[in-house]
């Protein structure tokens, strides 16, 4: 009887040693405390990732209290990533409440290839503004594909500025590969546009955008079927921007981004292309022995010097 007492009373004392513990972890760092942080959540960060760097920033006063009330409270899946104003006066339940619904601050990855259409529509469901004035407004190829965390209430003004802030400085990253290239940053951006709808692998860019550059020099068409596409707009029946199976009649389109019909580069860009599209064209060799090229079945390219071995490339990886 004396042991199921002791036991008894160890059972109580230790339930009240992690009640002790629970409350006082759920409290403030410091009530009294004015100031705030900004606490940014990286797209993908796991729970125990955050709760580590909540308590090495002093935000929390006992981890393993924090993830049991993010458990109890069934908020692990709910975080958002993006930036929250934080204060050591807070308590527990109030940062936790704070990281699922009080981000200062949106992620928004905009990948490479897009053109300004696709990208309004992406950043229209996250922010506030009308697709309309956004595609007006916007300049393609120059809205760079990039992972960004802009605040919730910026303006679209603010929002296309970021990302052409960004462009310029890019451009200028990759100007560095050749800082004697001659070619305006116009010039290389539409090349760039071009290089990447074009190339289904990285390595595949620079002797994609070599064999355009030389047909454009040399005052070819240059019979891209991704200025095709652009010209063709969007799809109703697809629901897409980009064609995917283009037709003979689609070839004869009067329209300046016809590469088939018109000799040289088109007009504008044509996508919103990355960094390395972007040194692709910057490096592009118009001294490349080779004319032509056509993408085999998994994507590669397979280039060809004369018009004879293009349409033997033709017949052994496409048709």
């Amino acid at each position: 009887m004396k042991k199921i007492k002791i036991a008894l009373l160890l059972i109580v004392l230790f339930g009240l040693g992690l009640y002790f513990m629970y409350t006082e972890g759920s409290l403030a760092v410091d009530k009294n405390n004015e100031g705030s942080t900004m606490f940014i959540i990286n797209k993908g960060e796991g729970l125990n990732s955050i709760i580590k760097r909540l308590a090495t920033e002093d935000l929390i006063r006992n981890k393993v209290v924090f993830y049991t009330i993010a458990l109890q409270r069934g908020i692990e899946k709910k975080i958002q990533a993006g930036e929250f104003k934080l204060s050591k006066r807070m308590n527990a339940n109030e940062i936790a409440d704070n990281l699922t619904h009080g981000t200062v601050d949106e992620w928004v990855t905009i990948v490479e290839g897009l053109r300004k259409e696709e990208i309004a529509l992406q950043l229209s469901q996250q922010f506030s503004f009308s697709e309309i004035s956004f595609i007006e407004q916007a300049k393609e190829g120059q809205l760079f594909p990039d992972t960004y965390l802009i605040p919730k209430t910026a303006s679209m003004e603010t929002i296309i500025s970021i990302m052409e802030d960004n462009y310029k400085k890019k451009m200028a990253e990759a100007r560095k590969v050749r800082p004697f290239e001659k070619r305006t940053d116009r010039e290389i951006l539409i090349l760039a546009s071009l290089v990447e709808r074009e190339a289904k692998f990285a390595d595949d860019r620079q002797l994609i955008a070599s064999i355009i550059l030389k047909r454009a020099q040399n005052d070819w068409p240059l019979q891209l079927d991704a200025t095709i596409q652009y010209g063709l707009g969007y799809q109703r029946k697809e629901k897409s921007w980009w064609k995917r199976e283009l037709a003979i009649e689609d070839l004869k389109v009067d329209n300046t981004y016809n590469t088939y019909e018109r000799k040289g580069m088109p007009p504008a860009p044509i996508c919103n292309p990355g960094l390395e599209s972007l040194k692709a064209a910057i490096t592009a060799d118009p001294n490349t022995p080779y004319w032509y090229y056509v993408n085999d079945k998994n994507g590669r390219i397979r280039p060809a010097k004369t018009l004879e071995e293009h349409e033997a490339n033709i017949r052994k990886f496409i048709q």
